[in-house]
C-alpha cells in the first residue's frame, strides 16, 4: 500500500511517500480501507518529534479515517467487510490502509460524506470527552471556547450551542471570527478585544475549553464566573504557567485537562458510545455540521500540514486517499 511516513524529525518536508506492508487486524481490531483521513495539530507534533506514538502503535501519522471495513480480526462481530465507517486511529491513518480496535469505529453519520466523515472522529471524541463528559456543560451556562476556528473550535461552538449553552470563540482576524459567529458563535478577535473584559461583563464563564495554555492560564482563571471549569487539552502557548492558588480556592475553581491518544482502549470505547448515543443523532439531523476548510492528496501531506502551520485554515483539513 501506499502511505506516507515520517522520514526523519523536522519540518513539512520530511513526510514521505513509501511503499508499506498491508497491515492484518489483531484480535478486536478492524482494517479499514482509507477513503479519506483528517489532519491534526498531533500531526504536526508528531511530525517534529514532540508526540510519540503509544507502545503497539504505527509510526505513521493520522489519528482519523474514513472508508470501508476491509476485514475484522478475531473476536469482531459488529462490524463485518464492506461496512462504511468512520474511526479514531492510534495512528497509521496516513495511508491506504488503517487498523484499529473495533469499538473506535462508528458508522458514517446518516448525511454525511466519506471527507467529512473522515475529518470527524478526532474532533468528536475530543469535543464531547472535554466538554460534555470532563467539563459537564449544561444548557444555559456560559462557553469559551478558544481557537473558535479551528476544527476542535468549530464543533465545539456547535455541540456547546446544541446542548443551549450561551458561546463565546476566540479567533484572531474578522474572517475567522466571522466564521464563529457563523456557527452561532459571539466571536471575540484576541487582537484587538480582551477575552477576560468580555466575559467578565457577562458574568463570566461557566466553563472554558483551551487549547493554547502559556500566558492564557491565569486569565482564564479571571474569566471564568465563581465555580467556572477550566478544561485544558492542548499548551500551543508553553506549557508552564503560574497559578494562584488562592483564587482556585476562594473562587472555587475547577482546573482539568486530557489528552486523548495515550487513554486506554477501553476509555476510548467509552467515549464512541456516547458520541453514538448523543452525537450522532445531531450530526444525521444536519444540526452539527463537519466544516471543511481544504483537502491534499494523501501524497501531498506536506503541503496540507504548511497550510496548518500557517494558520489560515477554518475548520479541518482532509487528506484525499481513496476519493468517495
Amino acid at each position: 500500500m501506499t502511505a506516507v511516513e515520517i522520514s526523519t524529525p523536522g519540518g513539512a518536508e520530511v513526510l514521505k511517500a513509501t511503499r508499506r506492508a498491508v497491515p492484518l487486524p489483531r484480535h478486536g481490531e478492524i482494517l479499514i480501507r482509507v477513503a479519506w483521513a483528517g489532519v491534526n495539530r498531533p500531526d504536526v507534533f508528531q511530525r517534529k518529534g514532540s508526540y510519540a506514538p503509544p507502545p503497539g502503535a504505527s509510526d505513521l501519522p493520522g489519528l482519523e479515517c474514513s472508508g470501508e471495513v476491509a476485514a475484522v480480526g478475531p473476536g469482531v462481530t459488529e462490524w463485518a467487510a464492506g461496512d462504511r465507517v468512520c474511526a479514531l486511529l492510534p495512528g497509521g491513518g496516513y495511508a491506504e490502509y488503517a487498523t484499529t480496535p473495533a469499538a473506535h469505529a462508528l458508522p458514517v453519520p446518516e448525511g454525511l460524506s466519506l471527507q467529512e466523515a473522515g475529518a470527524l472522529p478526532e474532533v468528536a471524541f475530543t469535543v464531547w470527552s472535554n466538554v460534555v463528559m470532563r467539563g459537564g456543560l449544561r444548557a444555559g451556562e456560559r462557553f469559551l471556547v478558544h481557537g473558535g476556528s479551528s476544527g476542535i473550535g468549530t464543533m465545539a461552538i456547535q455541540v456547546a450551542r446544541a446542548l443551549g449553552a450561551r458561546v463565546f470563540a476566540t479567533a484572531g482576524t474578522d474572517e475567522k471570527c466571522g466564521a464563529c459567529e457563523a456557527l452561532g458563535a459571539t466571536a471575540i478577535n484576541y487582537r484587538s478585544e480582551d477575552f477576560v473584559e468580555v466575559l467578565d461583563s457577562e458574568g463570566g464563564a461557566d466553563l472554558i475549553l483551551d487549547m493554547v495554555g502559556g500566558s492564557y492560564a491565569p486569565r482564564n482563571l479571571d474569566a471564568l464566573a465563581d465555580d467556572g471549569r477550566l478544561v485544558m487539552i492542548a499548551q500551543l502557548g508553553g506549557a508552564k504557567v503560574e497559578l494562584n492558588l488562592s483564587t482556585i480556592m476562594r473562587r472555587r475553581l475547577t482546573v482539568t485537562g486530557s489528552t486523548l491518544r495515550p487513554q486506554s482502549d477501553s476509555a476510548k470505547a467509552a467515549i464512541a458510545a456516547a458520541l453514538r448515543r448523543h452525537l450522532w443523532p445531531l450530526l444525521a439531523a444536519g444540526t452539527v455540521k463537519v466544516p471543511l476548510d481544504s483537502e491534499f492528496a494523501l501524497e501531498d501531506a506536506a503541503g496540507a500540514h504548511r497550510w496548518m502551520e500557517e494558520g489560515h485554515h477554518i475548520g479541518k483539513i482532509a487528506l484525499r486517499v481513496a476519493g468517495g
